[in-house]
């Protein structure tokens, strides 16, 4: 096993960043739909984050936002035209079919693809399968163009596997890492394989299953394991386990909304999982089999908090990370600060014995009033020296690429956008010339980002 160390790809926020309330099961996106938004300081505030990670010695990249409006899409459906014609047309499309193809939500990086560092793959590369995203239309048009970028980015076929995403079919839905945990020996730098964890909310192979209600579940337990497969993971380390459909029910969308986990700690609510106690003690007995050494789980009952607040909160939605000293800090949402119950359980978490000993606070409300905090905006890749120096190098985040970025950002991002100004003609030029602009900050040949 070779030494591999965490980065979090985060996701660039795109300039068509808008309120359209298209997540059905997403309270937040709900409740914002219709709203304005600021791109520029959401692109900002995630530019903060990302500075505020690598501030602590945590390695941190960019993940470029796709191009939009996504042309193509229309003309599936229908539509005739040069890319000026079709702008011409805006005000004709449905407003649904128009927000769809200028959805910014490739932001959420957490859902382009799931990860297996090399340590965990028999064929010891790294393997990365984009999201299909199908449960929702405005995400299913993603992963072509990330599939694309993820190619561009992990060239190198000696190192990474980037597998395509799985068929858009109803029982291989897929949402990618957000529905994925690995766990291992706590250590900034680790030499280990790890477990994988995989959460998935419907089994289509077994219909009579428990399942929501309210709410869809957007991971099938056929698609988790497919991808695992694919990855080529050692069962014994491998598990599937089903997200509690009364959580689904009460917005928890994805399992990274009720449950964190970072090496050797894991969290989460008491209505995380389906037969909770068993498959974490299933979990706990393979930790201890495998490496000696007890898993840290932290659960909180609805008591300390109610299954609304950690929705509201994003409580579980933190980024959960090892620093180079070998502790722990949780990145939390601004709004976790300002709830009682949310920040009791921090208090709880931090005194607690277990390798977590730091928070901070990160305002992310651009993103939030979306549905996404900030474990949302992030893919982690735990990769070697030999693999970090064979990825795209233009995107490792350094203070240099930060401050260019913010001034890219300040320069082509509006600072209001509406629903209806997604109509405006002038926007996709708009966005076009920034991406060009893009291409030469992060060396990227501009076909790449233009998706052309």
């Amino acid at each position: 096993m070779q030494s591999i160390r965490e980065f979090n790809f985060d996701g660039l926020i795109g300039p068509t960043h808008n309120y359209a309330g298209l997540s059905y099961g997403n309270i937040a996106s709900a409740k914002h739909g219709k709203k304005s938004s600021s791109p520029q300081q959401a692109a900002l505030q995630g530019l903060a984050k990302m500075k505020a990670l690598a501030d602590q010695g945590i390695g941190q990249a960019i993940l470029p936002p796709l191009r939009r409006p996504r042309f193509e899409f229309l003309r599936e459906l229908g539509y005739h035209g040069s890319n000026e014609q079709l702008s011409e047309l805006f005000p004709t499309v449905d407003p649904v079919l128009l927000a769809t193809c200028f959805s910014a939500s490739n932001m959420w990086t957490a859902n382009a693809a799931t990860v297996s560092p090399s340590n965990d793959c028999s064929d010891g590369r790294l393997h990365l399968t984009a999201a299909n995203l199908s449960s929702t239309l405005h995400r299913s048009i993603e992963h072509p163009s990330t599939s694309r970028l993820l190619n561009f980015i992990f060239a190198d076929s000696q190192h990474f596997a980037v597998h395509p995403a799985l068929p858009s079919q109803a029982g291989l839905r897929d949402e990618g890492a957000a529905n994925h945990t690995r766990l291992c020996p706590l250590g900034f730098e680790n030499q280990t394989d790890g477990l994988e964890i995989f959460v998935f909310g419907a089994d289509p192979l077994a219909p009579n299953s428990a399942a929501p209600e309210t709410f869809p579940a957007r991971q099938t337990k056929l698609a988790s394991e497919s991808i695992a497969r694919l990855h080529q993971l050692d069962p014994e380390n491998t598990f599937f386990l089903q997200q509690n459909p009364t959580a689904i029910d009460a917005g928890v969308f994805h399992n990274d909304v009720i449950s964190v986990g970072n090496q050797n700690v894991l969290l989460c609510h008491e209505y995380s999982f389906v037969d909770q106690t068993d498959q974490l003690q299933k979990i706990r007995d393979q930790f201890q089999t495998k490496f000696k050494q007890p898993l840290h789980v932290v659960e909180f009952n609805s008591g300390e908090l109610p299954l609304p607040v950690a929705v509201t909160s994003y409580l579980f939605n933190s980024q959960l990370v090892t620093r180079p000293d070998n502790g722990m800090t949780i990145f939390s949402p601004l709004e976790c600060k300002k709830d009682r119950s949310a920040l009791f359980c921090l208090d709880r978490l931090i005194q607690a014995d277990n390798p977590v000993d730091q928070v901070q606070f990160i305002d992310l409300q651009q993103s939030m009033n979306n549905g996404g905090g900030p474990a949302c905006l992030r893919l982690r890749i735990a990769m070697t020296e030999a693999e970090i120096g064979a990825v795209h190098q233009g995107i490792l985040l350094t203070d240099n690429l930060h401050r260019q970025l913010v001034d890219w950002v300040k320069q082509h991002y509006r600072k209001r956008l509406s629903t209806a100004d997604l109509c405006d003609p002038a926007l996709p030029g708009e966005v076009e010339r920034a991406l060009i602009d893009l291409a030469e900050i992060i060396d990227s040949p501009k076909e790449v980002l233009l998706d052309v």
